[in-house]
C-alpha cells in the first residue's frame, strides 16, 4: 500500500508538501499540486484508515495562553497569536486564546475537559506556576520562552537567546567606539514578575559589559511612554551621559522616541538607539539598527513543539526528539540596512 512518503518521493517534494496539497491548508504553486495528484494517483494512495480515526479522537485545537491586564495591548502577543493560529491550521487545528492573567485555573480546566490536546503557553516566568501544574495534569504543553526552571527541562520550548541579542548589541555599539552605554532593560513590572525575557537580557547587559570592557548603565523600562522617556532624559542629564542607548522589548517606543525628539534630543546625533526585539516590519518606528524578534520561525517551531507532544502530528511529519524534550534557542542577529552610528567625538570615555 502506497504511504505519503511514497507520494512525496514520485512527485520531488517533502511529504508535508502532500499533506498541504491534500488539505487545502496552505497555498500550493499549480505546478506542485498537479505533480502531487498525479502522483497521488499513478500510486493510488489513500490516507490511512487508523489516521483518520486517530485525528476524530481528538479536538483538534491548540490552546494558546496569553495572560494579560484587560486595557492593556502588546502588539506582539497579537502578532504571536496571528503567527501561531496560522502554523497551527497547517497541521488542521484551531487555537482557543485564553487571557487570564493567573493562567492555572483555565488551563486546568481546558486539560480536564478535553477541549485542547496541547497548549502553548506565552509570558513564561521563572518558575512558571502554569508548567507545574500542566506537569503534574500529564497535559502537553510547549513555551515560548524560557526561565530556566527545572520544571522546564521537563516541557519542550523555543526562544530567542535574550542573553546573546543583548550582548550582540552593546558589542556593536562597543565595535563603533562607544564606551558608555545606557541599557534601557524590559518594563520594571517584568522584572518584578521575573519574566525570562527580561533576566536573560539583564544579564547579557552585563556579559557584554565585561566582555567589551565598557560601561553599561542599566535601567528598567516602563509601559508609560512618559516616564521611559524620562528615565532616557535622566541618564542625558548626568555628567557623564551615555553615548548610546540598548532598548529591550519595549512596547511603547515610537512614542518614547518621539518625547525625547519633542524634548530637544536629536536621533541618533545625540543618542544613537539600537532596539532588540522589535516585530519585523513594524509599523509607525523609524529605521534603527536593531535585532528583531523572528516571530514566524518562533511560532511554527513551538506549534510544532506542542502538537508532538500531544502526539498530534503524523508521524512523516514530526521531528524526532531524541533524549527528552526538545528546546530551541534560536541566534540572534543584527537587522540589515541601518549601522549603529559612532559617537560624536572619536574618545567617549
Amino acid at each position: 500500500m502506497a504511504t505519503i512518503k511514497d507520494v512525496a518521493e514520485r512527485s520531488g517534494v517533502a511529504p508535508s508538501t502532500v499533506s498541504y496539497v491534500l488539505s487545502g491548508s496552505r497555498k500550493i504553486s499549480e505546478e506542485t499540486r498537479a505533480r502531487v495528484l498525479e502522483a497521488v494517483r499513478d500510486l493510488g494512495y489513500h490516507p490511512r484508515a487508523s489516521a483518520r480515526t486517530l485525528r476524530s479522537s481528538r479536538s483538534s485545537v491548540l490552546a494558546l495562553a496569553v495572560p494579560r491586564e484587560a486595557g492593556k495591548y502588546r502588539a506582539v502577543d497579537g502578532r504571536f497569536a496571528v503567527e501561531i493560529s496560522d502554523a497551527a491550521r497547517v497541521h488542521g487545528f484551531d487555537v482557543l486564546l485564553m487571557t487570564d492573567p493567573d493562567g492555572v485555573r483555565g488551563l486546568r480546566r481546558v486539560a480536564g475537559s478535553g477541549l485542547a490536546d496541547a497548549a502553548v503557553l506565552m509570558a513564561v516566568e521563572e518558575a512558571d506556576p502554569r508548567v507545574a501544574a500542566m506537569t503534574a495534569a500529564g497535559f502537553p504543553v510547549a513555551l515560548l520562552g524560557h526561565g530556566d526552571a527545572r520544571d522546564e527541562t521537563e516541557v519542550p520550548w523555543v526562544d530567542l537567546d535574550w542573553e546573546a541579542a543583548v550582548a550582540l548589541a552593546v558589542r556593536q555599539a562597543a565595535a563603533v567606539g562607544h564606551r558608555h552605554i545606557a541599557f534601557l532593560s524590559s518594563a520594571d513590572h517584568e522584572v518584578a514578575a521575573r519574566r525570562g525575557y527580561a533576566l536573560h537580557g539583564l544579564a547579557g547587559a552585563h556579559r557584554a559589559a565585561r566582555e567589551a570592557g565598557v560601561e553599561v548603565t542599566v535601567r528598567p523600562s516602563s509601559d508609560d511612554p512618559g516616564t521611559a522617556a524620562a528615565r532616557v532624559r535622566e541618564l542625558l542629564a548626568t555628567d557623564r551621559p551615555p553615548t548610546a542607548l540598548v532598548v529591550q522589548h519595549l512596547i511603547p517606543l515610537p512614542q518614547v522616541l518621539a518625547e525625547l525628539t519633542a524634548s530637544g534630543v536629536r536621533l541618533p546625533d545625540d543618542l544613537p538607539v539600537v532596539p532588540v526585539g522589535t516585530i519585523p516590519d513594524e509599523s509607525g518606528l523609524p529605521d534603527l539598527p536593531r535585532i528583531d524578534l523572528p516571530v514566524g520561525r518562533m511560532a511554527a517551531a513551538v506549534t510544532e513543539l506542542a502538537l508532538t507532544a500531544a502526539g498530534a502530528l503524523p508521524a512523516t511529519e514530526r521531528r524526532p526528539v531524541a533524549g527528552g524534550p526538545r528546546h530551541e534557542l534560536l541566534e540572534p542577529r543584527m537587522a540589515p540596512g541601518v549601522p549603529i552610528a559612532p559617537p560624536r567625538t572619536p574618545d567617549a570615555r
